[in-house]
């Protein structure tokens, strides 16, 4: 059985963009959260990065899409999942904060009914990332 976010399978040997969707703005328009997971053929650890909790601060959005695009990862064992940009509301604007003018960095772990910050929070913490055991694959 694949590993599975947000309802969406990635099997080994696969790369996949899944979108989480994340609270709607104020405006009721909706935001997704971007997820790049990159899985090898052979079984081993699961790393997870992040960049831009903070909407300003982008140099982490390059190095994952730097890291994401690296040639040694047709040599991956394990499963890598990066999320470039976790504040998308911030990063939109260009600005630290949320529209609600909360830090994301202070929201943690947030919450499913609070303001615009604690749902993202809450939404990030909670995607739904659930891998079933799989037998190694023979070398």
């Amino acid at each position: 059985m694949p590993l599975t976010i947000g309802g969406e399978g990635i099997d080994r040997g696969t790369r996949k963009t899944i979108q989480v969707q994340l609270p709607l703005l104020y405006t009721h328009t909706p935001v997704v959260l971007s997820v790049q997971v990159i899985r090898g053929r052979r079984d081993g650890p699961c790393l997870f990065v992040s960049a831009a909790v903070h909407g300003d601060e982008i140099n982490g959005v390059e190095t994952i899409r730097r890291l994401t695009r690296s040639p040694a990862l047709n040599y991956l064992r394990g499963t890598l999942i990066g999320v470039p940009v976790v504040n998308v509301y911030g990063f939109v604007r260009q600005a630290r904060y949320l529209p609600d003018r909360r830090d994301l960095n202070r929201s943690f772990p947030g919450s499913e009914k609070g303001s615009l910050t604690a749902r993202l929070a809450n939404a990030f913490l909670e995607m739904d990332v659930s891998a079933a055991a799989e037998p190694p694959i023979s070398e």
